[in-house]
């Protein structure tokens, strides 16, 4: 009966022994469970702001003087960066509308959804020359590296009339918001 007893001790050790492996082993499955469930969360990492994922628009203010407001707002799911400034074509200008150096901010823009970045264009001043009305704008986004545009263009619709460009014409930076854009 002894041999019994210790073969039956011994038994419920290993029986013990193996529950706990397998509590660790679900434990674990579980935890990892939890991690994939985080990973598409991870995987939403932002993108470039680019014409498919934003709405943008243009306004004529009344200060300052010759300048327009652009807006461009994140319409998609995910964060996007408005890198440096908008690429600006009017009409079928040969070349894009100068950056202007002077309004690089602070960091790059990072647009939630449902956010605005701002980018003022100065149409025209006294020492300009060579200006024409213009009718259309195309507008497209950086790259990262700010050496040529991502996407195709976005057309935003100029005033009624459209507006006087000439050989000052520039645009800022994006900015965050209106207030910053305009100090321009």
């Amino acid at each position: 009966m002894r041999l019994t007893t210790k073969a039956a001790t011994k038994t419920a050790t290993k029986a013990a022994a193996a529950a706990a492996v397998l509590t660790a082993a679900l434990s674990l499955t579980a935890l990892g469970g939890a991690a994939s469930a985080a990973t598409p969360a991870a995987k939403s990492a932002p993108v470039t702001c680019t014409a498919a994922t934003t709405k943008v628009t243009v306004k004529q203010v009344d200060r300052p003087l010759n300048h327009l407001l652009l807006k461009a707002k994140n319409t998609g799911t995910k964060t996007c960066y408005a890198y440096g400034a908008p690429y600006l074509r009017f009409d079928e200008a040969q070349s894009a509308t100068v950056w202007l150096e002077d309004s690089v901010p602070q960091a790059v823009v990072a647009l939630e959804p449902g956010q605005t970045a701002y980018a003022a264009i100065g149409t025209s001043s006294p020492e300009g020359s060579e200006g024409s009305q213009a009718h259309k704008l195309g507008v497209h986004f950086s790259n990262r590296g700010m050496d040529g545009s991502v996407g195709g263009p976005a057309a935003a619709k100029l005033p009624r009339g459209g507006v006087y460009v000439d050989s000052s014409a520039y645009v800022t930076y994006w900015q965050t918001s209106a207030a910053d854009a305009l100090m321009w």
